[in-house]
């Protein structure tokens, strides 16, 4: 039987404008195509393991407005549990703000508002007595919320999955804790406290190295049109990505990650559970929006065969 999976994170509302390029500092560009549509990092990848079959419960905070509404009636409407989604008085539900180039490339400025207020006294009452599953956790809750999500996790057995985004440095209790660590190139190197970027597999074998050492049991490292890289104590891997015309890249990453989930709750290997959430971002990125662009079981499935 699948095991549950919890998600720890933001919700927010995307304000998305398509433009034919990104803006440099101080310019104005001209946009077409906007949507209000939901996302934040922990919503949007709790809907893709709602979308792929998986039994999911979102620890989040709205704030008591139309956006907070309408974000926790699209997670249970893809099948999560929205029991401890918490109505914040005195703050607005987090938004963000995304232009979205051709090509798929973005820029994201977010305003957590009500997610700012989660708490570990929060996580802590959502996790109860909950012994094993799975955790997923990203970097768009206070910090002290996120340690406190992936330690008591891990205490009660639970499989611990940290996206460490947006990109910060960590402590090393916390990595410590990680069974699965889950950047894209930007983040890794900001981990690692490096510049420069990755521009082959090559590089990205010794980034998965590096970061091993920080303390995860698993390093999955997101490499977005060139697949994505694992690293754990056997060694490392690459899995190449399927060709697509990209249209938006918003939640690329997120659906990675609901989809590996998924696919760890339902016994896969690591391998096989990397090659299967990399089918599943490869359809996201195809889609304007964030959990719009999200696909079914049976779209990923039908890829997979």
């Amino acid at each position: 039987m699948p095991q549950p999976i919890v998600v720890v994170g933001s919700l927010n509302m995307d304000f998305v404008v398509q433009v034919d390029s990104l803006p440099e500092r101080g310019q104005t560009v001209s946009g077409r195509g906007f949507a209000m549509l939901p996302g934040g990092k922990g919503a949007n990848q709790a809907c893709a393991v709602g979308r792929l079959g998986g039994r999911c419960r979102m620890i989040g905070r709205v704030g008591r407005d139309v956006f907070g509404e309408r974000l926790t009636a699209s997670l249970a409407a893809a099948g999560v549990d929205t029991s401890h989604v918490l109505s914040t008085e005195g703050e607005v539900t987090g938004v963000a703000l995304i232009p979205v180039e051709a090509g798929g490339q973005n820029l994201i400025v977010v305003a957590g508002g009500a997610n700012l207020r989660l708490t570990p006294g929060d996580v802590e009452e959502a996790l109860g007595s909950s012994q094993g599953g799975l955790l997923l956790a990203q970097l768009e809750s206070p910090g002290d919320t996120v340690d406190a999500a992936i330690t008591r996790g891990r205490s009660r057995g639970m499989t611990t999955i940290l996206d460490p985004a947006p990109a910060r440095a960590l402590s090393p209790a916390l990595l410590g804790a990680v069974d699965i660590l889950t950047p894209n190139e930007s983040e890794a190197l900001v981990l690692l406290g490096l510049g420069g970027s990755v521009v082959s597999i090559d590089d990205a074998a010794v980034l998965g190295r590096r970061l091993l050492e920080l303390g995860p049991g698993t390093v999955l490292l997101k490499l977005g049109a060139n697949g994505a890289y694992l690293t754990d104590a056997r060694g490392g891997r690459h899995f190449p990505p399927r060709q697509v015309e990209a249209v938006d890249a918003t939640a690329a990453g997120d659906t990675f990650n609901g989809a590996l989930a998924v696919a760890l709750a339902e016994h896969m290997d690591m391998a096989d559970a990397a090659a299967f959430a990399n089918v599943a971002a490869s359809i996201s990125v195809t889609r304007l929006g964030a959990q719009s662009s999200i696909p079914t079981r049976a779209e990923v499935d039908a890829l997979r065969r």
